[in-house]
């Protein structure tokens, strides 16, 4: 360990924390590198960002062409990049979403798609789902629910905000059928007692749960809620931030659902790590937000939106072989859910894959996570955590991994299970 932790403790506000304190130095690929020349397998990529890896080629000689052309320009005028960006996205979209805005961040993104829900529709209530993570602004950490510690210490928050249950089957010790009863239940029971849907403008869910624990909805869930979104003349807002971008074996896990939303949030990986966002709509929500009630000075920056360009035709050519590498992941961790306790659940979509660890009671196993995690450390292999426990290990490998590196990954937390159980 070099100085560089006592300088970063020195002038960086201790807000910021990450999961791990080794200096990476060099990333490509599925690898990154110590400042001691130690290489890691970096399953963390960057929180569900890095899905083509660190560096792929195409990406970073787009970005480095427009670098040399154009870095900024701030709404004072048109480049080209901002326009193939948004071609490409809209190309692969879900049906029905015609245009898009381009933010910086997702919390951004989620903050942009509410204010226009709340514009067009002419209504002011957001529906959110208990477990929900939509960032971390004033008013996204309003709507997130993933963990009480977020919202701490900043009330009020965003008044005619209403959180209700996202069916969690495996938390609450139910059938997906039983959960997803419980939960219209409950939001049945919302309008009910709280709030008419007459005063609702948005329905705001992921249609997987990420810092939540990793639970994907079901079909059956988030068809029903589209029926009552167009029921009672509701916004379905749609946050992709993290299941976006190939992650969850489509290009978005609306179209693994054969899902129509009427406002798409995007980020994470829409650059491969450049600061980059999205909102999608159809022309016709868009067009009734008039000119000027919203604005960004550095969305859809030039090396940004040419960098994303690249990044979606990278992922075209290997989003055919994810869903494989998903088989193969899960065939491998329900064989080893079916030899160790520990192991409770395994859920997800595509690449995105929760491992959910619990104590021989069934109760979450946070101390588990943190000697897992840490052996897999030491042994060259970064992870982190979800669930409102700190116990579910997120596996998200680069989409592009290969299968010897996959292999190599669940090899090590397979070590690092067995040496926990031992211990």
């Amino acid at each position: 360990m070099t100085d560089l932790h006592g300088r970063f403790r020195n002038i960086i506000a201790p807000v910021i924390e990450f999961a791990y304190k080794t200096e990476i130095v060099e990333g490509k690929g599925s690898w990154v590198t110590d400042t001691h020349g130690k290489r890691y397998l970096d399953f963390a990529c960057g929180i569900a960002t890095s899905n083509m890896g660190h560096r792929p080629d195409s990406v970073l000689a787009a970005a480095q062409a427009q670098l040399n052309k154009l870095w900024h320009a701030g709404g004072a005028f048109l480049y080209e990049p901002i326009v193939t960006a948004a071609e490409k996205i809209v190309e692969i979209t879900p049906d029905g979403i015609d245009k898009v805005l381009f933010m910086n961040s997702g919390a951004e993104a989620v903050e942009a798609s509410v204010k226009l829900a709340r514009k067009v529709s002419g209504r002011q209530g957001i529906i959110t789902f208990r477990g929900g993570f939509h960032g971390r602004t004033m008013g996204s950490v309003t709507y997130t629910t993933s963990k009480a510690k977020y919202r701490q210490g900043y009330h009020p928050l965003l008044p005619s905000t209403f959180v209700t249950p996202f069916p969690h089957p495996f938390g609450w010790g139910m059938t997906q059928e039983e959960a997803n009863d419980y939960a219209l239940r409950e939001l049945e029971f919302k309008f009910e007692f709280e709030v008419t849907p007459e005063e609702i403008a948005a329905f705001l869910v992921e249609p997987m749960q990420g810092e939540g624990g990793y639970y994907p909805a079901s079909h059956a869930f988030i068809h029903e809620l589209r029926s009552i979104a167009d029921t009672h003349g509701i916004l379905l807002i749609v946050d992709e931030v993290q299941t976006g971008f190939g992650r969850t074996g489509d290009w978005f896990t609306s179209q693994v659902y054969d899902l129509r939303p009427d406002i798409l949030v995007m980020g994470k990986a829409i650059a491969n790590g450049l600061p980059l966002s999205a909102v999608g709509a159809s022309a016709e929500v868009f067009d009734a937000w008039p000119s000027g009630s919203h604005g960004t000075t550095f969305g859809g920056n030039p090396v940004s939106c040419a960098a994303s360009a690249a990044n979606v035709d990278a992922i075209r050519e290997i989003l055919p072989g994810v869903q494989h590498l998903s088989d193969h992941a899960f065939s491998r961790w329900n064989e080893i859910k079916e030899e160790h306790h520990i192991v409770g659940d395994v859920r997800g979509l595509g690449l995105m894959i929760g491992i959910e660890l619990v104590t021989e009671g069934n109760e979450p196993d946070t101390e588990a996570f943190t000697s897992i995690g840490g052996y897999a450390h030491e042994a060259g292999m970064f992870i982190l955590r979800c669930g409102p426990s700190g116990n579910v290990i997120r596996f998200i490998p680069p989409l592009n991994v290969s299968q010897d590196d996959l292999d190599t990954g669940i090899d090590i937390l397979h070590d690092a299970i067995r040496a926990y159980e031992a211990r």
